[in-house]
């Protein structure tokens, strides 16, 4: 699909150089005179509210992935779902023209993706819309769409979260989420640090561990469904920092009950960056911060993506002191299918994003892990400067 959809009474918008925009953003190229609010030090969380939408931030997103298996474990899919929530500055406007009966104050762009482990068959799909285009993201709770794709918080007791969505017509799945930890804010004085600029910091809110059900219509059949997931939600205005040009970034769920996430800023020497963080959470949700100087983060190989051609790191080793073993620890994480790259093709960048096994250095399983690199197509590190 091309850099320009058709928008309302024949005029055109240009996505392309929205998602150039929205690239630009993320480096924090921001006007002097910006309107936004700034993740600060001190962010109390209120919820339902904080759950929602924060249009006083420029940009927000809401992040799902999971692993789920069949009845008696005969078959394993991966899904990932992400929501994308980008505010227009009124003044300077992005889009091209007004418009009367659609909102262009917001921007919805969304991702989802289903993998069959079995098959090795991968499939992704992306979306882009204006605020009521048959998209929204509403302020007081948890209540997302952009077309049939939905997130909904019910409310309990048991408190679930509804996910419904399809990709490509050719996979449709409707999941119940049950948060089984609390909720997790990471960072210091209630923000995450991305960087040396006061203003590369979110509010970093996660569910490290969901129970999932539901069910997943696949090539012609339905399959009942069970799992775990793995939910962030993210609120900034700007995150990066000038000399960034990617990240990697993992979600850990070890069968002991614990999880890891990690996020590597990479720079343009190829170091990373010393306000990238691995936190380990404990079986209450109590959160260890580990600086980068403190863990090992290497690649065991590379993968060659056939379509756009880049190399992704395969295969990632992390090597890190456990505080409950008080010894280090070697985690293997694995990709389960290696062609998971999310291409695209409404002018963003290419990323891979994708579900892995977690071993020991015996060969062991002791975990799952969804896996997100991204800035090795060369796209986001052009968009920065």
């Amino acid at each position: 699909m091309g850099g320009k959809i058709e928008g309302g009474k024949g005029r055109m918008i240009n996505y392309t150089g929205i998602l150039i925009a929205l690239t630009a953003l993320l480096a924090g190229n921001l006007r002097a005179a910006d309107p936004w609010k700034y993740a600060e030090p001190g962010y109390k969380v209120t919820l339902p509210r904080d759950h929602g939408s924060h249009p006083d931030y420029r940009i927000e997103w809401w992040y799902l992935t999971g692993h789920l298996w069949t009845e008696n474990k005969e078959r394993r899919f991966g899904f990932q779902a992400t929501w994308f929530r980008v505010g227009v500055d009124k003044k300077n406007r992005t889009l091209t023209h007004p418009t009367d009966a659609f909102g262009e104050d917001e921007l919805f762009l969304a991702h989802m993706a289903l993998v069959d482990i079995q098959t090795g068959r991968f499939i992704h799909e992306e979306r882009f819309q204006r605020n009521n285009w048959d998209a929204w993201a509403k302020e007081e709770d948890l209540d997302l769409r952009n077309g049939n794709w939905t997130l909904k918080r019910q409310p309990g007791p048991p408190e679930q979260i509804q996910l419904s969505g399809s990709v490509l017509g050719d996979g449709r799945f409707s999941f119940r989420l049950k948060p089984i930890k609390p909720l997790v804010q990471f960072g210091e004085e209630g923000i995450s640090r991305k960087g040396d600029a006061r203003s590369a910091a979110s509010i970093y809110l996660t569910f490290p561990r969901l129970e999932l059900t539901g069910n997943l219509d696949w090539e012609g059949a339905r399959h009942e469904v069970h799992g775990q997931a793995w939910m962030d939600h993210e609120i900034s205005s700007s995150q990066l920092d000038q000399n960034q040009v990617g990240w990697d970034w993992a979600s850990i769920q070890l069968q002991d009950g614990r999880e890891i996430m990690v996020y590597l800023m990479r720079r343009s020497d190829g170091s990373f960056d010393p306000w990238s963080r691995l936190h380990w959470i404990d079986r209450d949700s109590k959160t260890t911060s580990i600086k980068p100087s403190n863990f090992s983060w290497t690649a065991k190989g590379k993968w060659k993506s056939p379509e756009t051609g880049t190399e992704y790191p395969a295969g990632l080793v992390l090597k890190i002191d456990d505080p409950e073993r008080k010894r280090e620890i070697t985690l293997h994480l694995n990709p389960l299918v290696q062609g998971q790259e999310m291409i695209g093709r409404l002018g963003g960048i290419n990323y891979w994003e994708g579900a892995c096994d977690v071993l020991d250095d015996s060969g062991r399983s002791v975990g799952s892990a969804y896996v997100e690199l991204t800035g090795y197509d060369g796209k986001l590190e052009g968009r920065l400067r």
